[in-house]
C-alpha cells in the first residue's frame, strides 16, 4: 500500500468492510468486527512510521492462529470499543485528513499485535535471566527477531541474530574482503619499525 492514495475493497460487500474517505472500522486494522467468525483478515492496511514488512508478517502470524482456532478474538462490542479508542486518539494527534486514518507507530503497534499472539518479549524476566542480552534488546536496534525469542513460532536462532546484528550491518559496507594480519605479526613489525627509526636517528646525530 502506497501513501497518498485512496483505498477500498470493491470486491467485498460493504456490510463486511466499508471504507469512506479512507476511514474504516477494522479491529487493530486487521479483522472486521462484525463477522460471526474471524475468517477474514486484512494484511498491511496500515500506514506505519516504520517498515511495513515486519508488521505484515506479524499480522499474518496472528491471522493464521485465529483461523486455526488457537487464538480467539474479543466480542464485537470489545472490538468496536478498541476501534473507537484508536479513532479518537488519531483525531487528537493529527489534523482531519484522508492521509491520517490508518497511521500507526511502528514499535507500539508491533507490540500490540505480538501481545495478541503471546510473542511479546517479557523484558522484566529477561533482565533477571540474561541482563546482557536484555540490554541489547532494549537499547540496541529494534529488530523483528525479538518476536521470535519466545512463544508460538519461537526460533532458536533469534538470540544469535540479535547479538550479531551489527556484524551483518558492517559486512554490507565492506567493498572487498582483505586478509587481517595476525596480531603478533603486526606487533613485531611495529617494534621493528620503531627500532629502525631510533637507529637512524642515532646515526644522524653522530654524523652531524
Amino acid at each position: 500500500m502506497a501513501t497518498g492514495y485512496s483505498f477500498g475493497f470493491p470486491f467485498l460487500d460493504k456490510s463486511v468492510v466499508n471504507v469512506t474517505k479512507n476511514e474504516v472500522s477494522v479491529y487493530k486494522y486487521v479483522f472486521p468486527p462484525n463477522l460471526a467468525r474471524g475468517t477474514l483478515a486484512i494484511i498491511s492496511m496500515v500506514q506505519p512510521l516504520g517498515a511495513i514488512n515486519p508488521i505484515a508478517e506479524l499480522q499474518c502470524r496472528w491471522a493464521t492462529r485465529v483461523f486455526k482456532g488457537l487464538v480467539k478474538l474479543p466480542s464485537e462490542e470489545a472490538m468496536m470499543a478498541d476501534i473507537r479508542e484508536k479513532k479518537e486518539a488519531m483525531a487528537k494527534r493529527y489534523v482531519k485528513s484522508q492521509r491520517h486514518t490508518i497511521q500507526v507507530d511502528f514499535i507500539p503497534y508491533m507490540d500490540e499485535i505480538a501481545s495478541q499472539i503471546g510473542v511479546r518479549p517479557d523484558f522484566r524476566r529477561m533482565v533477571l535471566r540474561d541482563p546482557k542480552f536484555a540490554w541489547k534488546c532494549l537499547f540496541g536496534p529494534f529488530t523483528p527477531y525479538q518476536y521470535r525469542i519466545e512463544g508460538p513460532g519461537k526460533w532458536e536462532g533469534a538470540k544469535s541474530a540479535i547479538e550479531t546484528y551489527w556484524e551483518r550491518v558492517l559486512a554490507a559496507t565492506k567493498t572487498r574482503a582483505v586478509d587481517v594480519p595476525d596480531k603478533e605479526e603486526t606487533h613485531s613489525y611495529r617494534n621493528f619499525l620503531m627500532i629502525l627509526v631510533l637507529v637512524i636517528a642515532v646515526v644522524i646525530c653522530l654524523f652531524r
